[in-house]
């Protein structure tokens, strides 16, 4: 009997834990809770490719994925999107599942075969941006202001450079895509290409904005870039599991759908929730000083 991978199924019950948090958070309009434990659940898998390392963390990730990949399918069936991979150690689930989707074989191979560089800078890229993730979150709860402006504008410079390398080892390893057909080549490089512009671009903007002393413009911005780093990670994941199994006829759908819309995706989302908390900020009387910041930290984290 193949041995169930526990630590897949786990992160099976952290998303509906999270699944719940949201649906009431929803209710109550305040997200506090589901944007803490994305953050925590997010930083969880991260990490997992620093104490893994990249071959056995991605044969994790892409066990995550197979068993969507297969809803549907009969023992013996397989679709364009699957593959199998040697030996079958780019997932855990042993010989319950062999196939899988091919862009999960072709990005286990990639680093288990690949050279030291390409790992490193995978590792680079993911410590980077996972500290900007949280100084993103840590800079909407406690937004400049009277006694905190200092402080603010030192974790947004730290911040910046920060993303400026994060996006910039991305960039890197998106180069190297065009002979990789399953993860649509050309295509997805120029897909990477623009995710990693919807989202340094929303922070290049809020820079600006910053620095041209438009408090109220900076904020805009920076909700945007919130909503495209969500984007680029989450929405993106979670667009594999409903895409996968829907679009397995074709073997890179899924895959470039959610590297193209992901980040735009996550800036849409995040437009329409400011702009919703903005209309209900702007019912309630505010604090002198308050009216550019209004509704950032009260509304996204409680």
């Amino acid at each position: 009997m193949t041995n169930l991978p526990l630590d897949v199924l786990a992160v099976y019950g952290a998303a509906i834990v999270w699944l719940a948090l949201l649906v009431n958070d929803a209710r109550r309009g305040v997200y506090r809770a589901s944007l803490w434990f994305g953050l925590a659940f997010l930083l969880v898998l991260n990490l997992r490719y620093l104490v893994d390392g990249a071959p056995d963390a991605i044969a994790f990730f892409v066990s995550i994925y197979d068993v969507f990949d297969h809803l549907g399918l009969g023992p013996s069936q397989t679709a364009p999107a699957l593959a199998t991979c040697p030996d079958n150690n780019c997932s855990l689930w042993g010989a319950r599942y062999t196939d899988h989707s091919s862009w999960g074989v072709a990005f286990h191979d990639r680093f288990l075969n690949g050279p030291a560089m390409r790992s490193y800078l995978l590792y680079a890229h993911l410590v980077f941006n996972s500290i900007v993730f949280v100084l993103m979150h840590v800079q909407l709860a406690k937004p400049g202001g009277a006694g905190g402006a200092r402080g603010h504008a030192v974790l947004g410079r730290v911040s910046f450079v920060l993303l400026t390398l994060g996006t910039g080892c991305a960039v890197w390893l998106a180069a190297e895509f065009d002979p990789v057909s399953a993860y649509g080549g050309a295509l997805a490089k120029y897909g990477f290409w623009f995710m990693s512009a919807c989202v340094y671009g929303c922070a290049v903007a809020g820079v600006f904005a910053i620095r041209g002393c438009d408090a109220a413009r900076h904020r805009v911005w920076m909700f945007r870039f919130a909503g495209s780093m969500w984007g680029a990670f989450w929405l993106f994941r979670v667009m594999l599991v409903v895409t996968g199994p829907l679009l397995r006829a074709w073997e890179t759908v899924s895959l470039l759908l959610s590297i193209w819309l992901s980040a735009p995706l996550g800036i849409l989302i995040a437009e329409m929730l400011r702009r919703r908390w903005d209309r209900r900020a702007s019912d309630v009387p505010a604090p002198a000083g308050a009216v550019a910041w209004a509704g950032s930290r009260r509304d996204v984290v409680g």
